[in-house]
């Protein structure tokens, strides 16, 4: 058996969880989700709790059971408490500026560059060399924090960029003269 696969999700308070076929809905405090899963997993709602099964132990199944049972969890999660993402500036004059929802970020170019979220995404600036992506779903969390840092990836030099909070940049050593 899958050790993620076999633990049953726990459905936080607050959080309704409907299941049709392999159609599963999520709803909650911070918004509703939606998702097809694969007709061979069969997921049921029991106890306050949701289990996954799988119908065989083929490569395939195996993979699903476990995959299944981790995107049920991460919506539940995200209903309920969400998901945030913290990036750090770093570089003389880089900064990012809330405009309304969208981001306004100076990052060296000649031009400042306009950051839009899309739907269920917040973006915020508690400092103007921190950039918080929030939302309910962890996917697009994760797409709209790794579309932003690539806007300037950090360099190895001077660690100049967007990198994440807890990344940490390998420096290298600039070059030497040679005496």
């Amino acid at each position: 058996m899958s050790r993620i696969g076999k633990k049953p999700v726990e459905i936080p308070a607050g959080v309704d969880i409907k299941v049709e076929g392999s159609k599963v809905s999520v709803k909650g405090k911070l918004g509703k989700m939606e998702r097809d899963f694969h007709p061979k997993m069969k997921i049921e709602v029991k106890d306050g709790s949701v289990l996954v099964t799988r119908p065989d132990d083929s490569g395939q199944s195996r993979a699903l059971h476990g995959l299944t049972r981790a995107l049920i969890n991460n919506m539940a999660q995200g209903v309920s408490v969400g998901f945030t993402k913290t990036l750090l500036i770093e570089g003389v004059g880089y900064q990012a500026t809330q405009k309304g929802k969208s981001l306004e970020m100076s990052l060296g170019y000649t031009h400042m560059i306009n950051v839009d979220p899309p739907e269920g995404i917040t973006l915020s600036t508690p400092k103007k060399t921190e950039v918080v992506v929030s939302g309910y779903d962890k996917q697009a969390v994760g797409q709209v924090a790794a579309d932003i840092r690539k806007l300037r990836k950090p360099e190895p030099y001077k660690g100049k960029g967007v990198r994440y909070s807890d990344e940490r940049i390998r420096r290298k050593a600039g070059k030497t003269s040679a005496k």
